[in-house]
C-alpha cells in the first residue's frame, strides 16, 4: 500500500528530493565513520570535534628516573644497590617486612619510613 505522498508524486522524476543523486540512502552521506573528515566533511569535524586537527600541548624531553616500589624489594636479601641495577628512585607503594640496606639516588619520604620501620636502612647517594 502506498502513502498519499507517494501517490501525489507519481510522475515526478525525483519525488521532491532534488537532484537525481540525492536521497539514495547510506551512500549519500559522504563516507562511513570519520571518512572524508580531512576532505569534504571538514566543516562538520570543526563543529563537532574542534580539537581533532593539529597538536595540543608539548612533549617533555626531560628523562625520568626509572623507579621501583617498596613492595618490589621483598625479592632481595641483605644489601641492595639500586643505582647499579639502573633504578633512580625508590617509591613507597606497598609494604616490606624484612630489613634491607638500600642504596639509591633518590627516595620518597614514605619509602624511607617503611624501610626503616622494617629494621632496614636507606642510603641516598
Amino acid at each position: 500500500m502506498t502513502s498519499d505522498k507517494a501517490n501525489k508524486k507519481r510522475g515526478s522524476h525525483t519525488h521532491g528530493f532534488g537532484a537525481k543523486k540525492k536521497h539514495r540512502g547510506k551512500g549519500s552521506k559522504g563516507g562511513k565513520g570519520m571518512g572524508g573528515s580531512s576532505k569534504h566533511n571538514r566543516s562538520f569535524i570543526y563543529a563537532k570535534d574542534p580539537g581533532h586537527f593539529g597538536k595540543k600541548g608539548f612533549t617533555s624531553l626531560k628523562e625520568r628516573a626509572k623507579v621501583i616500589n617498596v613492595f618490589e624489594l621483598a625479592k632481595f636479601e641483605g644489601e641492595v644497590n639500586l643505582t647499579e641495577m639502573g633504578y633512580g628512585k625508590l617509591l613507597g607503594q606497598g609494604e616490606i617486612s624484612k630489613p634491607l640496606k638500600v642504596k639509591v639516588l633518590l627516595c620518597s619520604p614514605s619509602a624511607k619510613e617503611k624501610v626503616e620501620k622494617a629494621g632496614g636502612q636507606v642510603i641516598t647517594e
